[in-house]
């Protein structure tokens, strides 16, 4: 039995292993084409539709799913999360991963647990599937966090630079050459697309949705006013930057203040996890209805789904927006 749970593992994952890197031999020129064609931030028309089709039809391995992905509108937003999180994937790439940590979580479980068991298999396998996933947001939000650390000074950067006689699209470039990642890459893009014919407004303007936070959206606003309006751009980036200071310290404060808040959260969620585990060790013959009777069943999945509810609604709580 251990040798056909081997040999299984094994298939699946070098069949995982077959199409990633396959997908990854087209990546780069799926991200040229789709920049070349206007990429995904700029799809607000019909027109904007093209990239998408283009980036699916190339990546053509990942079939029914990656229609089914396109049909459901899924395509377009796991692209812009890879774009938001720094990774040089296409969402056929994520997809296929997913589909890999599924196989392999399900081969496992449906080959390790009992035979009564074998009915929950597709439970942890679901969970994993959605790991990748998950990986891609937590590193998204990092890559966030740290843009908006470095932004401020980046404004007072660019306002210095005005005042020392430079352009103003001189001084994103120069950005590029002073900052860290991830603010010196989005800006030297910026750069770049204004600098091979993209009007300053739209380069911008696709700077805000690759990374959408209100610091940047304020930042593009201003910048578009002043462009229309006229006025001190310098004086603008210098108020804009104590503003967006004033705010990370009144976050830090709101985030200090709801901390027992998420705690109590966390608590109030793996307290019942806890116990049924506990109740499994002590008492076994009564745990054993919610998995093999039907009643118990139904009843289980009405638990989790409690417990997933009300977790979701203390973070909305806990979490306020500044």
């Amino acid at each position: 039995m251990f040798l056909v749970v081997v040999v299984v593992i094994w298939a699946v994952a070098m069949g995982g292993w077959w199409a990633f890197s396959k997908a990854a031999e087209s990546s780069d020129i799926d991200r040229f084409k789709s920049r070349l064609l206007g990429t995904a931030e700029t799809r607000k028309s019909k027109k904007d539709k093209a990239p998408a089709a283009a980036l699916l039809q190339s990546d053509g391995t990942a079939g029914l799913l990656m229609k089914l992905i396109k049909r459901a509108k899924l395509q377009q937003k796991l692209q812009d999360l890879l774009e938001q999180a720094g990774l040089k994937w296409t969402s056929a790439q994520l997809i296929r991963r997913s589909l890999m940590f599924f196989l392999v979580v399900f081969a496992i479980a449906w080959f390790m647990l009992p035979a009564q068991f074998t009915r929950f298999a597709a439970l942890p396998a679901i969970g994993a599937f959605f790991l990748p996933i998950l990986q891609v947001m937590r590193k998204r939000s990092s890559r966030m966090r740290r843009f908006e650390e470095l932004f401020p000074d980046s404004l007072e950067f660019v306002s210095r630079s005005m005042r020392a006689g430079h352009a103003f699209s001189v001084s994103l470039e120069m950005i590029h050459r002073e900052f860290q990642e991830p603010l010196a890459g989005e800006f030297r893009r910026a750069f770049e697309e204004h600098n091979l014919g993209l009007p300053l407004d739209v380069a911008l303007q696709k700077l805000a949705v690759r990374v959408p936070s209100l610091d940047v959206h304020f930042f593009v606003s201003a910048v578009l006013l002043q462009k229309r309006t006229g006025g001190n751009l310098a004086e603008i980036l210098d108020k804009l930057a104590q503003i967006i200071r004033e705010r990370f310290k009144l976050r830090g404060k709101i985030r200090a203040i709801s901390a027992h808040g998420r705690m109590t959260g966390m608590a109030l969620t793996l307290i019942p996890v806890g116990v049924g585990g506990l109740m499994f060790v002590v008492n076994p013959d009564y745990v054993k209805f919610f998995f093999f009777d039907e009643v118990g069943n139904y009843m289980l999945g009405a638990a989790v789904a409690l417990q997933l509810i009300g977790y979701a609604v203390i973070q909305k709580i806990v979490k306020i927006e500044v």
